[in-house]
């Protein structure tokens, strides 16, 4: 169950389980340049990762390499392009 209600929040955890957060306050944040340039690229990992899993045949590679490592493709995929191993881009 992910979701909120509130103030709290309910996400789920890559073993399985729920884990309850109370939701943080963000709206006095005032974010440094390196921050801001980092959340842009977190964006695009985040982009890279949901193509990736849209294309079957990075998916299947990113799913064989979850299997040793013990992750979700997703998390692998973000990670790669974070490497700079964007297999989108050498199709």
């Amino acid at each position: 169950m992910d979701g909120k209600m509130g103030d709290v929040v309910f996400k789920r955890a890559p073993n399985g389980e729920t884990v309850i957060t109370k939701r943080p306050d963000m709206s006095k944040v005032k974010w440094s340049p390196a921050q801001k340039a980092h959340r842009k690229r977190f964006k695009q990992a985040s982009a890279y990762a949901k193509a990736a899993m849209a294309d079957p045949k990075i998916r299947a590679m990113y799913e064989k390499k979850t299997a040793k490592a013990h992750k979700r493709p997703r998390d692998l995929a973000s990670s790669a392009y974070f490497k700079g191993k964007d297999l989108l881009s050498t199709k």
